[in-house]
């Protein structure tokens, strides 16, 4: 039984550990568009090249997450927790010794497994160390701290690129994980699941990755041209036939069964993603909000940054801390949201946040040369992070209150997976059909443009957000399947790349099952 109180020693040595851990993936998810320029201009880089710098990240980062938390189960969360960590460095130190924008895309994906590893682990980690009574607050802890590192981090990285280079963007990670591996080695408990038994799900993983790679790869190459028209068409019609076939493994594994010719030794694989948590419309429908939502959002974190130095003039540091704004306030009112959410309900506060994070958007996209921060940049930010601020909150009480209790951990991983993929398919998407191919990161007035177009694509899919939103979310959401009351444990949401991830609801050590 857990038995680590949160006031104590042991207690801030498990935090510091999982804080810094967990901080560590969630800072190269946002500092890494801050380096894109220099990136680009040192490996002759173009638009592709840092479509994908990104989006490696996330691709095996959305594709492994669900079963990196089940790895940690089964065979110790401590040890999947600092394989990932390890996993993380070892790929960092590959990112900052890149040669070619080829080799930076090839260890930005490894690095996506690391993190894959490590960051459901955190929190496992909290929820399978602390007593019932402290837990919450652990939790808390957790988010509020990471919400903190978040917000550190893009300034940060805008100081680095400038005064060291960027590579040191991804050095830094190397003493921030060897810390995080002597203080886990030395104070943090193992723990696993007892009733985590059957085997993996590696076959539901594989075919979610392809899915997502041949998916991304067609819709960043298509629009510029810059692969054969055959080896598109092959890798859209991989990723469409990788989709379909997931499906169909993760149906008949549900049902405790392989598809014809697929053979297993032992028992089934448990399915990565038991479809039948979608079976509530509730569930289903918030989680297509989701989608719409961070596809518009990952858009945005991507160009943004870019845009403000390649048009405005921007240095990276002051174009890193421009967005601070957002998690400042995210930090802030997030939790009163929640709240407000729990009172009224769900529906208006995220269809209302959502024309107004439209509306930041739409400001967003008036950014351009000779911007100043005070009258053109941070009345965009703040209007965009207060619309923000009231969505992310009631979108994860929604999730986790619709889906069966037992569902509740790893529906929380579906909405974040779903967050993460649909960024990555915007990212992919959007920048390419807005003009910003090959080299149009070099002349100011085509980036101008096509960001200003991007813009306003993401403000239309925010604005349809609202519209779903308004339509399909019940004020009785937040009330559950069985008419309980259920609130996500992590109150303040700061994670601007996906919501938070959430624990399961039951007492350790059971708790941890599926916990992402």
């Amino acid at each position: 039984m857990p038995d680590v109180r949160l006031g104590t020693g042991p207690g801030r040595w498990i935090l510091l550990a999982t804080v810094l851990g967990s901080s560590v993936a969630m800072l190269d998810a946002t500092v890494v568009n801050v380096a894109l320029p220099r990136i680009a201009r040192d490996l002759d880089a173009d638009m592709a090249g840092l479509q994908w710098t990104v989006n490696a990240y996330t691709l095996t980062l959305a594709g492994f997450i669900l079963l990196g938390g089940s790895l940690g189960d089964r065979y110790g969360r401590r040890r999947i927790f600092l394989i990932g960590v390890v996993w993380f460095a070892v790929a960092s130190v590959l990112c900052g010794a890149a040669q070619d924008v080829g080799m930076l895309v090839v260890s930005r994906a490894l690095q996506g497994v690391g993190g894959a590893l490590l960051t459901p682990g955190s929190l496992a980690i909290i929820q399978a160390s602390f007593v019932s009574d402290d837990r919450p607050r652990a939790v808390g802890a957790w988010s509020g701290l990471g919400g903190v590192a978040g917000a550190v981090g893009p300034f940060a990285g805008g100081w680095l690129v400038e005064a060291a280079g960027w590579r040191w963007v991804f050095l830094l990670n190397v003493p921030l994980v060897v810390v995080v591996v002597l203080v886990a080695v030395r104070h943090v408990p193992e723990s696993v699941d007892p009733d985590a038994r059957g085997r993996f799900d590696v076959l539901g993983a594989a075919l979610a990755a392809l899915a997502l790679a041949g998916t991304t790869y067609a819709l960043t190459e298509a629009p510029g041209g810059g692969a054969a028209p055959a080896v598109i068409v092959s890798a859209g019609a991989a990723g469409l036939f990788g989709a379909v076939v997931f499906v169909l493994v993760e149906r008949a594994r549900g049902r405790g069964r392989n598809l014809p010719g697929v053979r297993s030794r032992g028992e089934v694989p448990r399915p990565m993603l038991p479809l039948e948590v979608f079976a509530s419309r509730q569930f289903s429908a918030v989680n297509v909000v989701t989608f719409v939502v961070y596809g518009g959002m990952g858009v945005l974190f991507f160009l943004f940054v870019l845009n403000l130095q390649v048009v405005g003039g921007f240095s990276p540091i002051a174009a890193g801390t421009a967005l601070l704004p957002v998690t400042v306030l995210m930090l802030l009112l997030s939790a009163r949201a929640g709240a407000l959410a729990q009172k009224i309900g769900p529906r208006l506060p995220m269809t209302v946040g959502l024309v107004v994070a439209g509306v930041g958007m739409l400001l967003v996209g008036r950014i351009g040369a000779g911007a100043s921060y005070t009258t053109d940049v941070l009345p965009a930010v703040a209007v965009f992070g207060l619309g923000l601020s009231a969505v992310v909150a009631p979108l994860t009480a929604t999730v986790l209150a619709t889906a069966d209790e037992r569902h509740a951990g790893v529906a929380s991983g579906i909405n974040n997976a779903v967050a993460r993929a649909a960024g990555l398919l915007a990212v992919a998407a959007i920048p390419p059909l807005t003009g910003l191919t090959g080299d149009a990161y070099t002349n100011p007035a085509v980036f101008s443009d096509g960001f200003r177009l991007a813009m306003t694509s993401c403000a239309a899919l925010l604005g349809a957000g609202a519209v779903l939103s308004f339509l399909t979310v019940r004020d009785d959401a937040l009330r559950g399947p069985a008419g309980e009351r259920r609130e996500p444990q992590c109150r303040r949401q700061c994670g601007i790349g996906a919501p938070q991830l959430q624990p399961e609801p039951e007492t350790v050590p059971a708790a941890g099952r599926d916990a992402v």
